[in-house]
């Protein structure tokens, strides 16, 4: 049994353009993306057509990223421990997880896919992971024996890979870079994680409520929300799907969730799940100013 848990919702938005004439009224889209809930918010004469192209543009991603599809690129990597001539998006994407491990210390660690379906496939069952089964599943952890290059991806025999905790970002910067080179604007892209390319129509920034309470306004700017028990693996929602590669067990953290704005929607994902694995909120701090445009924008303790 997985349960999930949404942490991010758009509060007060504007309802209609100011200006000449009839006020144009903003358009929601609704959809999903990698298995969570998406939504693109605009006001524009075109809105229909706009969300249209943005939603293959969100499927045609979802070809490289989801393991849910079985000739994604991620899943034929996944089965086959190669993957030749990758996509440009993999690879851009496997790139920024590099540098995140790096900077988290190896808390942000994308080869924990093993230890994932380990989880899950107890919990389908109504049990916990079994520690010979964790320990297996360990053995096919390592960042350092991923190779990739335009030619090839390798790893070892037996590993796997999710990037659900930085392709969601990823796939939300893309639609804003589609969007944005088509000369769009006030456009707000929710893939489970957001990325406001611009304002609201009227010129003030998005506001955000956050799940444990505040808001964050959000302008020109992404944001990311990660909660150790946003997603679980129990019915008594206390064993979450945010998972420690130095034990191999859920993260038994001390926060609640915690909210990390970036000028990429893909690096606020990334950092939000490594920041939950750090114990205090000066090491969190510290990782954070690894990278000159992201800010830990709240971390609630449990």
């Amino acid at each position: 049994m997985i349960n999930r848990r949404r942490f991010l919702a758009i509060s007060g938005a504007a309802l209609a353009v100011p200006g000449m004439g009839r006020a144009q009224p903003i358009y929601t889209w609704k959809g999903m993306a990698l298995g969570a809930q998406a939504t693109l918010r605009l006001a524009h004469p075109d809105a229909k057509e706009i969300c249209a192209r943005a939603a293959a543009e969100i499927s045609r991603l979802e070809d490289i990223f989801s393991l849910y599809r079985a000739d994604s690129a991620l899943s034929r990597l996944n089965q086959a421990s190669a993957l030749a001539e990758p996509p440009f998006e993999l690879l851009e994407c496997l790139s920024l997880a590099s540098v995140v491990h790096a900077a988290s210390g190896g808390r942000f660690d994308p080869t924990i896919q093993p230890l994932w379906a380990c989880h899950a496939e107890a919990a389908t069952n109504g049990v916990q992971a079994r520690p010979h089964s964790l320990e297996r599943a360990r053995a096919l952890i390592g960042w350092s024996d991923i190779t990739f290059d335009t030619a090839a991806i390798t790893m070892r025999p037996g590993m796997a890979i999710t990037l659900n905790g930085i392709a969601q970002g990823f796939i939300a910067d893309r639609v804003a870079a589609m969007l944005g080179a088509e000369g769009l604007t006030d456009i707000l892209i929710d893939t489970g994680e957001l990325r406001a390319l611009g304002t609201q129509p009227d010129g003030a920034a998005w506001p955000v409520s956050l799940g444990a309470g505040g808001q964050v306004p959000l302008a020109a700017r992404a944001l990311a929300t990660s909660a150790p028990l946003g997603t679980t693996f129990d019915a008594a929602e206390t064993l979450g799907h945010i998972l420690d590669p130095r034990t191999g067990m859920p993260a038994h953290s001390r926060w609640r969730e915690i909210s990390i704005s970036a000028g990429q929607a893909a690096l606020a994902d990334a950092l939000s799940t490594a920041a939950c694995l750090y114990d205090s909120m000066s090491e969190i701090d510290d990782c954070v100013a690894q990278f000159r445009d992201a800010k830990l924008e709240a971390a609630t303790p449990v």
